[in-house]
Formats: C-alpha cells, sequence, structure tokens
C-alpha cells in the first residue's frame, strides 16, 4: 500500500520553530511529528509513502534518509511550484500512488497527531464498498468547522455543512482517508480542496462514507493545540505503553523523559511534559505542561509551564516561562527573567522580562 501525506507550506502558525525546521520536522513528544504518522503507516503495511510538499524537500528528504533505513520504507517527495491545495497534490503525485494493483491508499494531513487507527479504517472502507473513506471525530464546538452529516447505520456520508448556525451534528473531518485510485480521475491539477470541491462531489455519488475515529484527536499546528495534543498523546500512551512514561517521586502525572536527558536533584517534572534528548534540568526547576526540545539547558530552580522551549536553549536560574511563551532554537533567558507569552525567534538572548505576550526579534 501507499500513503501521500499532505505537508504543504511554511508552518506559519507554529512560527518560530519552523524557522529552524519544516514543520513535519518540529518534535511532538521526542519525535518528529511526521514520524509518529509514517511509523503507524509502515506498521499496516504501507511500503511507499509520498510527502506533497511545496518547499524544502531537501531538507526533509535528507532528514528521512535515515528512516527509511531503519524503518525499511521507501520515503519520496512530490513538490509543487504553487500552492495546490488539499486536491491538486494527489493529481500531482498519480503517478507515484497508482501501480495498477488497484489497491487504495491513504492521504493524511501532516499536523494531526492521534492513535491512528488505520488497520480498522482498512477493514470498513473493504466491507462499504465505496469510492472513498473519511475518519471524522466528534468535537465539542462543531461550529468552528466543517461537519459531515452522516447516516449513522451505515457510514454513508451525505453532505457537509461548513461551520453551522444551527446544530446538524458534531461530527467533522479528522483529516485521515482512504481512497481508490479512482477518486484521482475526479481531480484535475490545478489548486482545488478535497474537503470543499471533491468529497461533496463523491457523496452526492453516494460513494463516500465515514468512520469514526476512536481515541483522541488534535490538529497540532499551532501552540496552544500543540500542548493540548501532548496532553492527550501522553494519556494515551499512559493506557497504552505505561512503561514508556517516566516514573518517580519527583514525577507528576504523564511525563515522557528521553533516555539521554539528564535531571537533576528535587525537582518536580509533570504534569504532561517532554524533555528530548540531551537536555539537562538543574536541581530544584518545577516543569508542567510544556516541550523542552533536544539539547536545552534548564538552571537550577527555574520554573516554566504551558511552553515550549526550542531546541539547544537555556532557561537561566531562577526564570520563569509561562502562558504560551514559545522560544526558537537556541534562545537564551538570563537568570531571573521572567516570560509571559513571549514568542522569542531564534538566536536570542534575553535580558530583561517580558510582561506581555508580545513577539521578540
Amino acid at each position: 500500500m501507499k500513503a501521500l501525506i499532505l505537508v504543504g507550506g511554511f508552518g506559519t502558525r507554529l512560527r518560530p520553530l519552523t524557522l529552524s525546521f519544516p514543520k513535519p520536522l518540529v518534535d511532538f513528544a521526542n519525535k518528529p511529528m511526521i514520524l509518529h504518522q509514517i511509523e503507524a503507516l509502515k506498521e499496516v503495511g504501507v511500503t511507499e509513502v509520498v510527502l506533497a510538499i511545496n518547499y524544502q524537500p531537501e531538507i526533509m528528504l535528507n532528514f528521512l534518509k535515515d528512516f527509511e533505513d531503519k524503518l525499511g520504507i521507501t520515503i519520496t517527495c512530490s513538490q509543487e511550484t504553487e500552492p495546490l491545495g488539499t486536491a491538486g497534490p494527489l493529481a500531482l503525485a498519480r503517478d507515484k500512488l497508482v501501480d495498477g494493483s488497484g489497491e487504495p491508499f491513504f492521504v493524511l494531513n501532516s499536523d494531526i497527531i492521534s492513535e491512528y487507527p488505520f488497520s480498522e479504517l482498512i477493514k470498513f472502507h473493504k466491507s462499504h464498498g465505496g469510492e472513498a473513506t473519511i475518519m471524522v471525530t466528534k468535537v465539542d464546538e462543531p461550529s468552528k468547522y466543517g461537519v459531515v452529516v452522516m447516516e449513522e447505520a451505515t457510514g454513508m456520508v451525505e453532505r457537509f455543512v461548513e461551520k453551522p448556525k444551527i446544530f446538524v451534528g458534531n461530527k467533522i473531518n479528522a483529516g485521515i482517508y482512504l481512497l481508490n485510485p479512482s477518486v484521482l480521475d475526479r481531480i484535475e491539477l490545478k489548486p482545488t480542496s478535497i474537503e470543499k470541491e471533491i468529497f461533496p462531489r463523491i457523496a452526492a455519488d453516494e460513494k463516500l462514507y465515514a468512520m469514526i475515529l476512536p481515541g483522541f484527536w488534535m490538529d497540532v499546528g499551532q501552540p496552544r493545540d500543540y500542548i493540548t495534543g501532548l496532553r492527550l498523546y501522553l494519556g494515551s500512551l499512559r493506557k497504552k505503553s505505561a512503561d514508556k512514561l517516566a516514573a518517580g517521586a519527583h514525577v507528576v502525572g504523564n511525563v515522557l523523559v528521553h533516555e539521554s536527558a539528564k535531571i537533576g536533584e528535587g525537582c518536580l517534572i509533570g504534569p504532561d511534559v517532554a524533555i528530548g534528548p540531551g537536555c539537562t534540568v538543574e536541581d530544584g526547576v518545577r516543569l508542567s505542561r510544556c516541550t523542552v526540545m533536544r539539547g536545552v539547558r534548564i538552571k537550577k530552580h527555574a520554573c516554566i509551564s504551558n511552553s515550549i522551549i526550542g531546541w539547544h536553549s537555556t532557561v537561566g536560574q531562577w526564570a520563569r516561562i509561562e502562558n504560551m511563551t514559545i522560544l526558537g532554537e537556541d534562545v537564551h533567558i538570563r537568570d531571573e527573567v521572567y516570560t509571559n507569552g513571549g514568542v522569542v525567534l531564534p538566536h536570542k538572548e534575553i535580558k530583561s522580562s517580558i510582561l506581555k505576550p508580545e513577539i521578540v526579534m
């Protein structure tokens, strides 16, 4: 089987992290976001993954070469010269996706974190005999999204309602699809939306089905949702393989610590924290609801909550970092500095406090 991952553009919503790496290579729970998806695809027998991308394919491919060998899976890029929306890239990658076997192929949005129940999706897709299956997830506030209206019994999709004013349902497109090759005959090589143009046509022909996604779902393409996604992911890890989580007197709730990270005495870490490879957390540090990426040093008695600390940054002694502060790569916070929602671009030194949310160039 094959899969196409829609990587797309510049990841502007996750700046300043995406100023250093393309968004799919930004770490989430101690590994690049896209690797969560590629590993799950490999588990259900996908042998080739195509990345639909419109900038920096060299960086992506160089990086993923290591994983090709480790996972035994082929990873190629299909590069757009102009943005083609969410359907155009399928037309562009047509020759890579169709091999004459008639097997369906996966399409994924690269920002989606979930439990990826791909084997159930394959079973459901083959059982209904339609042309395409989309996964849907239940949300509390459907008015913010495009809602999928479906027959509960069969899963057949009746229609889509964009940002409904009155309640029509609470299931939204989860950005995970399984499509027959025939779907490609419906897509032209031009900027096209799969959600707004292609799927409604397949639904009109009564050939589109939806499967409700079990477990958690999050689009982690922006900082607040990234932090929420980490909480959901670690919660799911607790149920599935709790042995991967940290334990001990200094740990509260779900915490993921890379084996090469060093943690000092008298720290309190958690809930919902990921500490990456090569990090040093000195004595008396307090961390909660945050991600600390590769090579970061956090000095004594610093306190970090609801924030993302980018690669190779340092946080000074007694510093306090909170309220969606995001430090880009190689940012250095001096001792006793406070940052309240500061978004700091890479390679900066912060010597004075940031008292209200602002971008520091």
